[in-house]
């Protein structure tokens, strides 16, 4: 397994000085890898944040940021389209900052919510093969996997559950459309999380080991031994991020209704965490 650490536990939206500021520290506290928030298009400069990343010698994942004007299943194709339009250029700058993974809720506006008759719901669902089975081919073609991700039920009313992904994500049936589990989410929604994980076994690309307050992993109530047997039943060996917020930043500190700090300093929540997580998982 590579443990990596996702720039939003500092900085939002992310720039290449905080990429030069943040990689020794990576490394120095034991860290194989480093995950970029993709919150503007050409928010930054992909090949010099690239080139950053190579110098120190870590691997690299993308966090795609969907908003309300970034949505593959809302009513207005013309948002379904700016949606599709922002994740092929995702793939594209994950693709240039060296990197394989494109993860996050490459579905729906993180926000969004709605009620769906079963009828609708079953459309929609349609609607998200449909397009994550183009996104998918252009991801493949361009060496990216994209890893869905579900939310929990205040963040979306759409994908909240391992099983509804899978089953997205066997329809689509695309090498580059996989599945991203993140146990803060699994920790609000799933009857189990192993379970949860087991069932989504070779699909599963990537991990957000997060604690149930969005603190340090290891720190709250999050059944990590649960995760690791699990993980090891299904020899995963993909990356594990550490994903969680700073509440000095207001526009994300709202969306992920952080606020106030979860440990003493943003440096704790991954320093703290991934030494508990090595211990654990490796």
């Amino acid at each position: 397994m590579k443990f990596g650490a996702n720039t939003w536990i500092w900085f939002s939206p992310v720039t290449v000085a905080d990429i030069k500021a943040v990689a020794p520290q990576l490394v120095e506290n034991g860290f194989d890898m480093i995950e970029l928030p993709l919150e503007a298009v050409n928010g930054f400069d992909y090949a010099e944040a690239a080139a950053v990343i190579k110098d120190y010698g870590l691997d690299v994942s993308a966090c795609a940021a969907m908003g309300p004007d970034r949505d593959l299943v809302h009513p207005d194709t013309a948002i379904q389209d700016n949606g599709k339009a922002y994740i092929r250029h995702a793939v594209d700058a994950t693709q240039t900052l060296g990197g394989t993974n494109l993860v996050g809720p490459i579905y729906s506006a993180v926000g969004r919510t709605w009620k769906a008759t079963d009828e609708q719901r079953a459309r929609e669902t349609d609607l998200l093969v449909k397009q994550l089975r183009e996104l998918g081919a252009y991801a493949a073609d361009h060496g990216v996997v994209l890893g869905v991700e579900p939310l929990n039920r205040f963040e979306t009313s759409f994908i909240n559950l391992a099983s509804q992904i899978i089953e997205v994500v066997d329809r689509v049936d695309s090498p580059g459309c996989k599945i991203m589990l993140d146990t803060f989410h699994m920790n609000i929604e799933e009857k189990s999380l192993g379970n949860a994980i087991r069932a989504a076994g070779p699909r599963l690309v990537h991990l957000h080991a997060c604690e149930n307050d969005r603190g340090a992993p290891g720190s709250g109530n999050v059944p990590w031994d649960d995760v690791a047997q699990a993980l090891a039943d299904i020899h995963y060996n993909g990356p594990v991020v550490i994903e969680s917020f700073t509440a000095k930043v207001e526009s994300i500190a709202r969306a992920a209704a952080i606020w106030r700090s979860m440990e003493p300093t943003q440096d704790d929540i991954a320093f703290k965490g991934v030494k508990f997580l090595r211990q654990l998982l490796g």
